[in-house]
């Protein structure tokens, strides 16, 4: 089947919430396409706006190139194009565009592009690296505004004019006068993206920009409490919203806090903790102690 074209990807993704699958490894660390795909079309039960495989949640960043393929032609193969799926990039700008390849050819929408790797960049030098990756594929790329990746809105509109495939901006900053800045300059020309972990705490006043959707990586192990969650922001119900708050993503994100990668682990705990087990995390990431994870589980109890 057909590719979707950029532009409809982006408004495809925009009209509701999104879901970061895991990617499923068993305990000798090997990727297992089986109970993966189960995985995907469990969520796609749920009716996502968009699936993002091989994303941050789905450790792109500790995949091989062969592994990565093996992904996304997988989680291509179980969508049967229901949803647009698109798929992680990242790392420096000729590997970048190797995946942004790779990722065409196995079937994916679009492209999910990461920061490069360990250096921090001018400006210049960052436009020039999306630019690079936007003009090696047909694809509609969704940039992922974050650590040593941060455009400002002046750059971000040099490269919408520069990349008619440059159709989304997913922020994972939280700086709300840049965010401002870009929604202000560039309007409708993107489809913006809440992408902080956990994007639900910012879903209320993103929404006010324009920002319509967020990465829910939640939805893995508690759809419907993610799937309410977003219905309740959208339609601005702030005492829904908060109560959500206060009594599960507040707490879950007290947890979450405790270690440097837990927004990963934290996910594939709460997987185990419903019955859905998607095995460890790679290193360097860590798993939850048993004891945290106990403490999860009690947590997403009262919302099951």
């Amino acid at each position: 089947m057909k590719t979707m074209e950029p532009r409809e990807m982006a408004k495809r993704v925009g009209e509701g919430l999104l879901s970061f699958p895991v990617t499923h490894f068993a305990e000798n660390l090997e990727f297992r396409p089986k109970p993966y795909k189960e995985h995907i079309a469990w969520l796609l039960s749920h009716k996502p706006a968009g699936l993002f495989v091989a994303g941050g949640t789905g450790e792109f960043f500790s995949l091989t190139p062969a592994e990565f393929c093996a992904v996304v032609h997988a989680g291509v193969a179980q969508t049967a194009r229901l949803v647009p799926v698109i798929a992680g990039c990242g790392y420096g700008t000729a590997m970048a565009r190797e995946f942004a390849a790779a990722a065409e050819q196995a079937g994916a929408d679009g492209i999910l592009l990461f920061p490069p790797y360990l250096m921090a960049a001018e400006q210049l030098g960052l436009a020039a690296h999306v630019e690079a990756v936007c003009a090696s594929t047909k694809l509609g790329v969704i940039m992922y505004n974050r650590d040593n990746a941060i455009l400002d809105d002046v750059t971000l509109e040099r490269l919408c004019h520069r990349c008619p495939n440059l159709v989304g901006f997913k922020d994972g900053v939280g700086d709300i006068e840049r965010m401002t800045r870009i929604c202000a300059r560039l309007g409708d020309r993107l489809t913006y993206i809440g992408g902080l972990p956990t994007a639900e705490t910012f879903a209320l006043p993103y929404l006010e920009m324009g920002v319509t959707t967020y990465s829910s990586a939640i939805f893995n192990f508690l759809p419907n409490f993610a799937l309410e969650f977003y219905a309740a922001v959208r339609r601005r119900d702030h005492a829904v919203v908060f109560a959500g708050l206060r009594e599960f993503v507040l707490p879950f994100i007290q947890i979450r806090n405790r270690r440097r990668g837990y927004a990963v682990s934290m996910v594939k705990a709460g997987m185990k903790a419903v019955g859905r087990p998607a095995g460890p995390v790679r290193p360097p990431l860590i798993d939850l102690t048993e004891a945290e994870l106990q403490e999860l589980t009690k947590l997403i109890a009262g919302r099951s």
